[in-house]
């Protein structure tokens, strides 16, 4: 059975580009004009989907953490439960948004934290449904969201291989429209935590369902490594400003980033090619001049019985191919030769 997958029209298999969604969550600080142009902003450098996190933060939280103390430098709010409002957009915020995508003509969805959360982007009617690192043990929300019948894409993050069979099992009866996505949960981790070849682990284990990498690392490297690796979706955080006030944004690509790792896992797909390994027309003007052709090393008369040291091997490479050495040492000369004069099979007997 192939792996594929459609998001928002865009079809996603072996041999596609690489789907790129370009995670804002909260870094448009609860601003829905900087959320625009942040949705602009990865329209313009190539992505394909943006992504928000919805949250019911009420029944989300324990009443202890959400009124618990919350004063930090990212902080928006003085208590955790107000810092999260602050960063929560409603049902007219979210219409807003999702016919600006439209207008715009990019993929828009989000993460549910919780039932109430996939509820509200179910009746948004979004293309697709994210399920977070943490929620991968919660089968109650992965196998309510796939109720739904849109593609989950479920991050990994925190998990063991236990972890993700078992969220691969709830899911997949109920709905094979299912990705899942290897993942490291720190913001960010070091590299040697990003285990690439997870994604092989995941390919092999999960050989009918699209794979791909929820990407918290700083930078673009390990994008066309996790491409080569078989991901065909690569989720990245995205915002305007490292800078800016909140804890994703310093790992986030900027634009110049987010357009240069479209670029590349593009030039990847296509630079992987088809395995058949064949001259292209690109290479013959180097090659005339850095490859071999067999010439005679010295004035040779004709009937001479050629030897090793009558031939010499050298460029420009528009003669007998050095190969042919042996072929031709021990054959009669039927004309005579001059220095580096090049020697062909029509000239021996």
């Amino acid at each position: 059975m192939a792996r594929e997958l459609t998001i928002g029209g865009f079809r996603i298999d072996d041999d596609s580009d690489c789907f790129i969604i370009a995670e804002v969550g909260h870094n448009h600080q609860g601003d829905i004009e900087k959320c625009k142009e942040l949705f602009l902003a990865a329209k313009e450098c190539g992505c394909h989907a943006v992504k928000l996190q919805k949250r019911s933060n009420r029944t989300l939280f324990t009443r202890d953490m959400y009124e618990s103390a919350y004063d930090n430098e990212n902080s928006y709010g003085d208590t955790y439960g107000s810092h999260r409002e602050a960063l929560e957009f409603g049902w007219d915020e979210y219409q807003e948004l999702k016919r600006y995508c439209a207008e715009i003509q990019i993929i828009f969805f989000a993460t549910a934290f919780d039932f109430e959360s996939a509820d509200f982007l179910m009746k948004l009617d979004v293309p697709a449904f994210k399920i977070a690192s943490g929620d991968l043990t919660n089968l109650p929300l992965i196998k309510y969201v796939a109720g739904f019948g849109r593609p989950v894409v479920m991050s990994t993050g925190g998990g063991t291989m236990e972890d993700v069979q078992r969220a691969y099992d709830a899911a997949m009866p109920i709905n094979p429209q299912i990705t899942i996505l290897q993942c490291t949960a720190g913001y960010p981790p070091d590299f040697d935590q990003l285990n690439l070849r997870t994604i092989e682990t995941f390919r092999e284990a999960f050989p009918n369902i699209v794979i791909g990498l929820s990407a918290h690392d700083s930078g673009i490297a390990m994008a066309p490594a996790a491409y080569v690796l078989g991901a065909r979706i690569l989720e990245k955080h995205f915002t305007l400003n490292r800078a800016w006030k909140g804890t994703d944004h310093a790992f986030s690509l900027e634009r110049p980033g987010m357009r240069r790792l479209v670029r590349d896992l593009q030039r990847t797909r296509i630079a992987l090619g088809d395995g058949q390994k064949r001259q292209y027309p690109t290479e013959k003007k180097p090659l005339f001049k850095m490859a071999k052709k067999l010439v005679a090393a010295r004035d040779l008369a004709v009937g001479h019985q050629l030897t090793r040291e009558d031939i010499a091997i050298r460029s420009p490479n528009d003669g007998l191919p050095p190969y042919e050495l042996e072929n031709v040492i021990g054959k009669v000369l039927k004309r005579s030769l001059t220095t580096d004069e090049n020697l062909g099979h029509e000239d021996l007997e």
